[in-house]
């Protein structure tokens, strides 16, 4: 076996509303957000109780794929760390080393490549060894971005099907129905950038970009085939939150939805294909914010729910885990294991160390 333990990385997120402002703190450090900005987002966890819902979230995604594993015969206690909050990566790996595993395989909770959803995550785990003292006793990898997985795909599929479906059953014709795939924006730099060295576009829309195109475009197939009379679809951004002098991807989804009021569309199908489950950017972005802005326009609008725990997505990941635990060869295209170097989704500010990727 090439790993002898399994790591859940995320993102983080407050458990108590006393947690809040500390926590988007260290998620803002030296990024140019506006306390005003930083009190707004804060708001938006206080409003729902103060408690992300990432780490319930987390903790059933361990629990389920845990489960899958021991189903198949290979079971696996999975750990959990996190980028922003508590459990964080050190204590993580101190806690690995400390249970006698020595080769940890790190499955973080980010689909797609970017600096901020997958090099900075090599980086973490990186300081991580450094910090906790393991750098020479205990060697960890990433697995590399799994968005082309079908388990990612298929619940955002069955997801966007239902959603049509509902509406043609209350007579809604499709030329009125518009469906908007949303993702975290991110800086036009970092997506131009995003990617391997030797797979990166030099033009937009990048890996980032075109990674979610192509997710949408398999999704739309999954869910109405090749039928002549598909609605047609876009790509929008939501989440943003940089100084507003920094080029962010847009459309906003709220933009993006005050355009197709103006041409005729009366229903909106929003699937949230850049995240895997349903925590705070999602729940405030797209069933608040969003929500309010097609009721003002006068739009329908139905939210896709996120893969979860949903037995397709647990299984995808328990795909690429038991491959990378037992050292086979990874069966996707394009050969990330040797893509993802040390070159991919660059740090614009410094050159860091990474932990590997698999």
């Amino acid at each position: 076996m090439r790993f002898d333990a399994v790591l859940l990385a995320s993102f983080g997120g407050p458990e108590s509303p006393d947690e809040v402002l500390p926590f988007l703190e260290r998620v803002t450090a030296g990024r140019g957000v506006t306390r005003e900005r930083l009190d707004g987002v804060a708001q938006h966890y206080l409003d729902l109780g103060g408690v992300s819902p990432i780490n319930a979230q987390n903790r059933q995604l361990i629990t389920a794929l845990e489960e899958e594993l021991t189903r198949r015969g290979a079971p696996q206690r999975i750990y959990w760390g996190n980028r922003n909050s508590a459990p964080f990566f050190a204590e993580a790996l101190q806690r690995c080393h400390a249970d006698g595993h020595r080769r940890v395989l790190a499955v973080a909770t980010s689909a797609y490549s970017s600096y901020s959803g997958c090099r900075q995550y090599r980086e973490n785990l990186a300081q991580a060894l450094e910090e906790s003292g393991l750098a020479d006793d205990l060697a960890i990898a990433k697995i590399r971005p799994y968005y082309d997985q079908p388990g990612f795909i298929e619940r955002f599929a069955a997801g966007v099907a239902q959603a049509l479906g509902d509406l043609a059953h209350r007579g809604i014709d499709t030329v009125n129905i518009h469906v908007i795939f949303t993702t975290h924006s991110i800086p036009e730099s970092m997506a131009l950038m995003s990617g391997p060295a030797g797979a990166r576009a030099d033009a937009r829309p990048g890996a980032y970009e075109s990674q979610h195109l192509d997710v949408a475009t398999r999704v739309m197939r999954a869910a109405v085939g090749n039928e002549s009379d598909a609605p047609a679809w876009s790509l929008a951004f939501q989440s943003r939150s940089g100084p507003p002098q920094l080029p962010w991807l847009e459309p906003d989804i709220n933009t993006a939805l005050a355009d197709l009021a103006s041409t005729g569309v009366t229903s909106v199908i929003v699937a949230p294909i850049g995240f895997v489950s349903d925590h705070v950017e999602v729940i405030w972005d797209l069933d608040h914010d969003a929500a309010e802005t097609a009721q003002h326009l006068g739009l329908h609008l139905t939210r896709v729910p996120t893969p979860g725990t949903d037995p397709d997505f647990v299984t995808a990941l328990a795909d690429l885990v038991q491959e990378a635990l037992y050292g086979r060869d990874l069966q996707h295209a394009p050969d990330w294991a040797t893509l993802c170097t040390g070159a991919c989704c660059p740090n614009e500010r410094a050159d860091l160390p990474v932990v590997p990727a698999v």
